[in-house]
C-alpha cells in the first residue's frame, strides 16, 4: 500500500502543472469467463489514450496505474520502455510537451476485494458478473490515468465482453462488432467512472420532466441486479423513489439532471452502501431484500437512493478540489437524503431515524481520538480512505441542518443553486460555498466555519432549573461544555421544550422557546413564569449538534415514564441522550437495559426501536459489569420474548423483535425455542420464519455449539446463493471450537484467498461475546500481525482485519496495556494504521469506565 499512496502536495504540483483534455479507455473482459491462465492474478487488457496539456513544456510527472504489468508505454509517439517508466504504481513522464498524448497498454488484475474492477461469480448459476468501485483511488487499477479529483475530463469508454452479456458504463451506450461504446461523459472526475458487465437482470422506465419555460426533460432509467436476485427485486419501489427525488431536487436546485441517463445497479461483494458514479450509480445488493424486513429498511434504501442523487450535484457537477473538502459532497449528500425523503416521499418521519441513529453514529466519532474539523486535513490517500467516517457524514448533515435553522431554507437552497451554476463541472474548496451563501443569507460564514467547520469535538448541553416560590420558573438557562481536548463553545440555535403529564398521565410539551446559545450559560428569557416542568428538553425538534443532558428531575421522570412521552422525535432524542450517557459512564449499562426492557415495547418508531436493540446489546457486551452480564443477558431474553410473544401477529415489530430475541438468546429454553422455531414444530402466531430469518436463527445455535457443521451445510444446500454462503460462513466461524478459530483466523491473517465479503463474514463470526476465553489467546496474535497485513493487503482488507479482530472482547486493564505498548513501539507505522488502533483503543478505554460505573451501581 505505501508504494500506492498519493500526498495532498504532490496533487497540487501536479495540477498546477497538467490539465487533461480527455481519455479514451478500451476495456478488453473476455478473460472474465472461462479457465484461468498462469498462476498469477486473473487480468484483463486495459488500453488508454490520455489527452493532456503541460503549463511547464520540458517538466516531469507522472501518471497512476497499479497492475501487474505494462505491455507498452508511449509518449507524443514515442515508445517508452515499460521497465524503466513504471514501478507498479507510477508511469514516469519526462520532458513533457505543452500538448501530450499518452498511450498505456498494460494488464489489470479483476479483484476480489472490491477495489477496482470486482469479479463475481455467483454460485447458484455459475456466471460471472463485474463491476467497478473507485473512490477515493481505484481506478487507477482499472485504466492509467491521473488520479486525484481536480483533474477532471470527459471520458470514452469502449469494451469488448463475453457474448451474451451486456455493459453499463456513465454515458449510454451500444454494440456494435462485438464492441460496447459509451457517449462521451461531462467532464468529470477519476473516481466517479464506471463500468458495470455481465448478464444482469436489467429493468428500466423514464422519467419525464416539463419545465415551466416549457423545455422537457426525458430521463431513461434502468435498474440492475443478479439474475439470481431478480425474483425479489422490487424495481418498481425503486423507480418510484427515483422519480420522487428527481422531481425533488429538480424543484429545489434550478440546475436540470446534467448527466443524461439514470441506471442502479446493485451489485454483490460491495464494500460500500453506494457510489454516486453519474448515469450508473452502484450499490450494495442487500439493499434488495430476501426476506421480510421493516419499514425502516425501505426508509433507508429510499435515503441512500437519495444520498447518491444528492450527489449528481453535489459531488460530480461540482467536485471538492482534494480530499479535504470531501465534507462538500458527502455532508450534503447524507442531509440532503434526509431532506428529500422527509420532503418526496412516504418516508415523512425520516428526521426521527436521522437523530437518532445517523447522529449517533457522529457523535460516537466526535469523541475518537481521530475526531477531526469536518473540513479536514488529508494528507494522502491513506487518510482519505479513513475519512469516510461519521465527521464527513453524519456529523456534518448535522451542521447543515444547524446552518438551515442558521440562515434560512430559502437562503440556504438559493446558496446551492447559485454554487451549482457558478462552478458547473469544476472543482471548489470551503471558500466557494461560504461566498454564495453570505450572498444568499447575509450572515457572516466566516465565523459560524470557524466554529462549526474547522474546529472538532461535540458540545453538551445542560438545562438549570431555578423554580420561585409559587414553584414557577424563575430561570432557565442553558449551560454548554466542551471536552478538554477540543474546548470550542459554539453557537447554537436551539429549541428548548418544557414537558409535564397530563391527566391522562402521557407527557406532553407544554412550552417551547427557540433561542441561540452561546458561551457556557445562556438565559433562555422567554421561559421565565412558566409552570415548574417534569421535563426539560434542550435541543427539542433536534436543531442543533449536540449531546443533550438532562437535570436531576428530567431524569428521574425519564426514568420512570419515558414511555409516555407521546411526540416520537422527542422519544428519540431522548433514548439518544440516554445511550449517550452510558457511554459516558453517567449512567450505568443495567439501568439503561432495565429502560429499553421497560419502555422499548411501547416504541411506535421501527427504527427508533430496532436502534434501542442494538445499543441494550452493546450495553450488556461492552459496557455492563462482567458480574452482571448473564443477569443481564437473561433480562433481555426474557424481555425481548415476552415482547415477540405480545407483538401483533405479522407486524414489523414482531419481526424486530423476533431479531432481537435470536441476538440475545442464550440459555437451553432460548436455544429450543429457536430450533422448534426453525424445524417447525413451535409457531409464534405472525411469525412466518423466511430463509433470511432461519439464517438469523441459526447463528447463535451455532455460537452456542447447537448447530455443528452438518447443520449449516444442510441449511446452505437449501439456500445456495451467494447470500447463503455468507451466512453459512460467518456461522461456521461462530462455532465454540479452538480448531474453527484457528480456521477462520488463518483465512482471514494468514492467507488471502477469500473475497471482501466472505473475509468480512468470517471476522463477523469469530468474535462471538459468549466465546470471550476462546478467542483470548488472540489478543497477542492481533498485535504480532496487523502491521504485517496492512503491509500486505488492500486498505480496505486491511481496514477489516484491523477494525474487526482488534480484541474488544478481551476488556481489561492488561488489553488497553498490550495496545498501549502496540503503540509506542510503532510510532512510525502507517498513520492510518495507528489511526485504527487508536480509536479500539478509545472505545476500550470507554467501555472499561462503564463497567465501572455499572460495578459500582451494583454495589448500591
Amino acid at each position: 500500500m505505501p508504494g500506492e499512496n498519493l500526498s495532498r502536495d504532490e496533487a497540487r504540483e501536479r495540477a498546477a502543472l497538467l490539465s487533461v483534455d480527455g481519455y479514451d479507455v478500451s476495456l478488453d473482459l473476455r478473460s472474465a469467463v472461462g479457465e484461468q491462465d498462469g498462476d498469477g492474478p486473473r487480468t484483463f487488457r486495459s488500453v488508454t489514450t490520455i489527452r493532456f496539456r503541460c503549463a511547464e513544456p520540458g517538466a516531469a510527472s507522472f501518471a497512476d496505474l497499479v497492475a501487474p504489468g505494462v505491455t507498452a508505454v508511449s509518449l507524443n509517439g514515442k515508445d517508452l520502455d515499460p521497465s524503466e517508466v513504471f514501478d507498479g504504481a507510477r508511469i514516469l513522464l519526462e520532458d513533457l510537451a505543452a500538448e501530450n498524448e499518452l498511450v498505456v497498454d498494460a494488464q489489470c488484475a479483476y479483484s476480489r476485494t472490491g477495489e477496482g474492477l470486482h469479479r463475481f461469480v455467483d454460485p447458484e448459476d455459475g456466471e460471472v458478473y463485474l463491476y467497478t468501485q473507485y473512490e477515493p483511488a481505484d481506478s487507477r487499477r482499472v485504466f492509467a490515468n491521473f488520479e486525484q479529483p481536480d483533474l477532471k475530463a470527459p471520458f470514452r469508454f469502449e469494451v469488448r465482453a463475453p457474448e451474451g452479456w451486456t455493459v453499463w458504463s456513465n454515458g449510454a451506450g451500444r454494440l456494435a462488432d462485438g464492441v460496447w461504446r459509451f457517449a462521451e461523459t461531462k467532464p468529470i472526475s477519476t473516481y466517479i467512472t464506471c463500468v458495470v458487465a455481465g448478464p444482469y437482470h436489467y429493468v428500466t422506465d423514464t422519467y419525464e420532466r416539463t419545465f415551466e419555460d416549457g423545455t422537457r426533460l426525458e430521463i431513461p432509467l434502468g435498474a440492475m441486479c443478479r439474475k439470481g436476485l431478480a425474483p425479489y427485486f422490487d424495481a418498481d419501489d425503486v423507480f418510484l423513489v427515483t422519480k420522487q427525488g428527481l422531481d425533488f431536487f429538480h424543484d429545489h436546485f434550478d440546475y436540470p439532471y446534467p448527466f443524461g441517463k439514470y441506471d442502479q445497479a446493485f451489485v454483490p461483494e460491495y464494500n460500500l452502501g453506494a457510489m454516486e458514479n453519474p448515469g450508473l450509480v452502484t450499490f450494495r445488493e442487500e439493499y434488495i431484500f430476501r426476506g421480510k424486513v421493516t419499514q425502516a429498511s425501505y426508509e433507508a434504501r429510499a435515503n441512500v437512493i437519495l444520498h447518491e442523487m444528492a450527489h449528481m450535484w453535489f459531488g460530480d457537477l461540482v467536485t471538492m478540489v482534494w480530499w479535504d473538502d470531501l465534507w462538500l459532497k458527502e455532508s450534503f449528500a447524507d442531509f440532503m437524503g434526509t431532506f428529500a425523503n422527509v420532503g418526496a416521499t412516504r418516508f415523512r418521519d425520516a428526521w426521527i431515524t436521522f437523530a437518532n441513529r445517523r447522529k449517533a453514529w457522529a457523535y460516537r466519532a466526535d469523541q475518537l481520538p481521530s475526531t477531526h474539523p469536518i473540513t479536514a486535513d488529508i494528507r494522502d490517500l491513506q487518510d482519505a480512505k479513513l475519512n469516510f467516517d461519521g465527521i464527513t457524514y453524519a456529523k456534518g448533515a448535522s451542521v447543515l441542518k444547524q446552518l438551515v435553522a442558521y440562515v434560512g431554507q430559502d437562503a440556504f437552497l438559493e446558496g446551492a443553486r447559485r454554487y451549482f451554476k457558478r462552478h458547473a463541472y469544476g472543482n471548489t474548496r470551503l471558500a466557494d460555498l461560504l461566498s454564495v451563501l453570505e450572498e444568499t443569507s447575509g450572515r457572516d460564514m466566516a465565523a459560524w466555519s470557524r466554529s462549526w467547520l474547522e474546529t472538532a469535538g461535540v458540545n453538551s448541553l445542560t438545562p438549570q432549573v431555578l423554580l420561585d416560590a409559587e414553584g414557577r420558573i424563575a430561570e432557565l438557562s442553558v449551560v454548554q461544555e466542551a471536552p478538554e481536548s477540543h474546548p470550542e463553545l459554539r453557537p447554537h440555535r436551539v429549541a428548548v421544550g418544557l414537558y409535564r403529564r397530563t391527566g391522562e398521565g402521557t407527557l406532553e410539551r407544554y412550552a417551547r422557546a427557540e433561542t441561540d446559545v452561546e458561551g457556557a450559560r445562556t438565559v433562555v428569557a422567554e421561559l421565565a413564569g412558566a409552570a415548574a416542568p417534569e421535563l426539560v428538553l434542550v435541543n427539542d425538534d433536534d436543531l442543533t449538534y449536540c449531546k443533550t443532558r438532562f437535570d436531576q428531575t428530567s431524569l428521574e421522570t425519564l426514568k420512570a415514564g419515558l414511555g409516555d412521552l407521546t411526540d416520537p422525535l422527542a422519544r428519540a432524542l431522548c433514548w439518544s441522550a440516554l445511550w449517550n450517557l452510558t457511554r459516558d459512564a453517567l449512567l450505568p449499562a443495567r439501568d439503561f437495559v432495565g429502560l429499553v426492557l421497560r419502555f422499548a415495547g411501547r416504541e411506535s418508531d421501527i427504527g427508533v426501536l430496532q436502534m434501542l436493540h442494538a445499543w441494550a446489546q452493546s450495553a450488556l457486551v461492552h459496557y455492563a459489569a462482567p458480574a452482571w452480564r448473564e443477569t443481564g443477558g437473561r433480562l433481555l431474553a426474557e424481555g425481548a420474548l415476552r415482547e415477540l410473544r405480545a407483538a401483533g401477529p405479522g407486524s414489523e415489530h414482531q419481526l424486530a423483535w423476533a431479531r432481537f430475541f435470536a441476538a440475545v438468546a442464550s440459555g437451553g429454553e432460548d436455544l429450543a425455542l429457536l430450533r422448534a422455531l426453525l424445524d417447525g414444530t413451535e409457531k409464534i402466531d405472525g411469525l412466518e420464519v423466511d430463509q433470511e430469518l432461519r439464517w438469523a436463527f441459526l447463528e447463535p445455535l451455532a455460537a452456542h455449539g447447537a448447530a455443528d457443521e452438518a447443520v449449516l451445510a444442510a441449511e446452505l444446500a437449501r439456500d445456495d446463493t451467494a447470500s447463503g454462503k455468507r451466512h453459512q460462513v460467518r456461522c461456521l466461524a461462530a462455532r465454540p471450537s479452538e480448531a474453527v478459530k484457528a480456521q477462520a483466523w488463518a483465512q482471514v491473517v494468514e492467507s488471502d484467498a477469500l473475497s471482501n465479503a466472505l473475509t468480512e463474514a468470517t471476522i463477523e463470526g469469530f468474535a462471538q461475546s459468549s466465546q470471550r476465553e476462546l478467542i483470548a489467546p488472540y489478543a497477542e496474535r492481533y498485535f504480532a500481525a496487523i502491521e504485517r497485513v496492512w503491509a500486505e493487503r488492500s486498505i480496505q482488507i486491511g481496514i477489516h482485519v484491523v477494525r474487526g479482530l482488534f480484541p474488544s472482547l478481551q476488556d481489561s486493564p492488561e488489553t488497553l496495556a498490550a495496545t498501549d505498548a502496540w503503540l509506542a513501539a510503532h510510532e512510525g507505522a502507517a498513520p492510518a494504521l495507528r489511526r485504527l488502533v487508536l480509536e479500539a483503543r478509545d472505545d476500550l478505554a470507554r467501555a472499561l469506565r462503564g463497567q465501572a460505573c455499572d460495578a459500582e451501581a451494583g454495589t448500591r
